[in-house]
């Protein structure tokens, strides 16, 4: 039997966490937990297209160090089944504003990140 809608929710949610924490401390390496080991990252950071693997992005982190300000909600998710979608604000991640959005797979009965695209806010 599978889980309840609820379940699910709770536990995407759960996944996403080390992400956003690690957003915080500006720790790439407080992300890996939420993401895949294969999981792609693509995006502009102003004219910028960042494409590729998420180390990408845990670099970026570590880089810019700790952002104690940031405020990320979660503004939707949507779940079919083993796949899901979620869509997070970020506000003042070092006076960046990001639109997050994580294609996120149920592997093993363990949601994972596969996939971020982000639009970042003038």
């Amino acid at each position: 039997m599978g889980t309840t809608p609820a379940q699910d929710y709770e536990d995407i949610t759960k996944a996403i966490q080390p992400y956003l924490d690690g957003a915080k401390a500006g720790s790439g390496n407080t992300m890996k937990p939420s993401f895949h080991k294969d999981a792609t990252v693509y995006g502009y950071l102003g004219d910028t297209l960042v494409a590729g693997p998420m180390k990408l992005i845990y670099d970026w982190a570590d880089s810019i160090g700790p952002a104690p300000q940031v405020t990320p909600r979660i503004v939707k998710v949507d779940v079919a089944g083993s796949a899901a979608n979620v869509r997070i604000e970020v506000d003042n991640w070092q006076k960046h504003r990001f639109t997050d959005i994580f294609n996120l797979l149920k592997i093993d009965g363990k949601w994972v990140i596969v996939n971020k695209i982000f639009h970042t806010h003038e």
